[in-house]
């Protein structure tokens, strides 16, 4: 059952609130491996369906344009505090409503229309709004983009730079949603500077790993910071920018009311709950299990014969080739969802297929590791990954991994499920 209970919907809208069950057990019973999905914990469900989301807020804390922010004020100021000391940074933006629009707001804070952008492609592994094509960051600045090496999946600095002194771009995007190894920040740091660029870093997968100290921080290296609120940090679907001082007050003007209104105040106050539970010293030891458990995933789904881009993991994320296994990413992903494995298709650098059925499944750890579930475990949810995509087509097998699947699942609590 659905925690917090949900008495009040359930009995002004049974259908949706039969939905609302129905996806706690589907969360409850599934070994979850999409990268950038996690549990969040009951109090950051509480503070998100609370009485702030009847506010609204137009401005920042201390110079708004309604009345009535009595409350909203120090709920804001407590999230940016939080988000301050867990970083480390001079300056936080808690505003943006997603990872996109904060991206999109540092292109209004330091580029106009038609400037040059630098950042990884989709296929290598980047981000839509680092300037990808069919993004609009793509069609109203001029994009160019970086890879990795074919040989190792890995960037190579020296192309970076190479293409950084060529093109002279006046932002570099480092970061991405593909990358499974650790992004080298004092580097892109060096050509930033090299060629006058403001670096943004955006660390949306693998914030809560740099909060717990299990993937080096781009404080110091990169002028502006984004990231999302939820996968490894642990928190509602939300988004924060932080920056150095420099580039705080260019940071908030494009935010507000450069794109958004008014803040999502129920989201802001979960943010601040969430920061508030990584500043606990067992955060940290979370986001060391993750990464922990993505590494021994990843050994034992090599042991078994699949491909890993560049060959393994350093955080959270394993990008796996699907290509040599003779079966594309969208038909594996499919049957690993009906076996109880959710995960999403992705593409591969290089990959020769179509993005809607592409050559690879991307795997991370981040909810399986708040659920529980230890080094340990990860042979088994490898030998059933291995049976799934064996298994394409057979249905009684994929129910079969299915039935296996929940009954471990049973045996570790989840946040938001009683």
């Amino acid at each position: 059952m659905h925690e917090p209970a949900i008495p009040s919907l359930t009995g002004a809208d049974p259908e949706v609130a039969r939905l609302v069950q129905a996806e706690a057990r589907r969360q409850f019973e599934k070994v979850r491996l999409i990268a950038s999905e996690n549990y969040v914990s009951t109090a950051v469900l509480e503070a998100t369906g609370s009485v702030l989301t009847n506010k609204y807020s137009e401005g920042y804390a201390g110079r708004r344009y309604y009345e009535g922010q009595q409350v909203v004020d120090p709920v804001e100021e407590l999230a940016v505090t939080r988000a301050r000391t867990l970083f480390g940074v001079d300056h936080a933006n808690v505003q943006p409503y997603s990872g996109s629009p904060a991206n999109l707001a540092v292109y209004l804070a330091f580029l106009e229309p038609g400037d040059t952008v630098m950042g990884m492609a989709l296929p290598a592994g980047g981000h839509l709004t680092h300037g990808w094509g069919v993004s609009a960051t793509g069609k109203w600045f001029r994009s160019v983009q970086y890879g990795v090496r074919k040989e190792t999946g890995v960037v190579d600095l020296d192309e970076v730079r190479d293409l950084a002194r060529a093109e002279r771009p006046k932002v570099i995007f480092c970061g991405g949603t593909a990358i499974p190894r650790t992004i080298d920040f004092p580097a892109f740091a060096e050509v930033a500077r090299e060629v006058g660029a403001v670096l943004v870093a955006d660390i949306a997968h693998i914030a809560g790993l740099v909060a717990g100290g299990a993937h080096p921080s781009p404080v110091g290296h990169a002028q502006v910071i984004t990231t999302t609120t939820h996968k490894t940090l642990r928190g509602p679907r939300g988004a924060m920018i932080l920056s150095d001082a420099e580039h705080a007050k260019a940071v908030d003007k494009a935010v507000f009311p450069g794109l958004q209104g008014g803040p999502h105040n129920h989201t802001t106050a979960a943010i601040a709950v969430a920061l508030g539970e990584a500043l606990d010293p067992g955060f940290g030891l979370y986001a060391h299990a993750v990464v922990q458990n993505a590494k021994a995933l990843a050994a034992a789904l090599v042991e078994r014969g699949f491909e890993l881009v560049s060959g393994g993991t350093d955080n959270h994320l394993v990008l796996v080739d699907l290509t040599s296994k003779g079966i594309g990413g969208k038909p594996a992903a499919k049957a690993m969802d009906r076996a109880g494995i959710e995960a999403n298709y992705n593409t591969v650098p290089f990959d020769p297929r179509k993005p809607f059925d592409p050559s690879g499944v991307r795997l991370g750890t981040a909810a399986i590791t708040t659920r529980g579930l230890t080094v340990e475990q990860m042979p088994q949810v490898a030998a059933w990954i291995d049976r799934a995509v064996a298994a394409v087509g057979d249905e009684g097998e994929l129910d079969r991994i299915a039935a296996e699947v929940a009954e471990l699942m049973a045996g570790y609590p989840m946040p938001g499920w009683a």
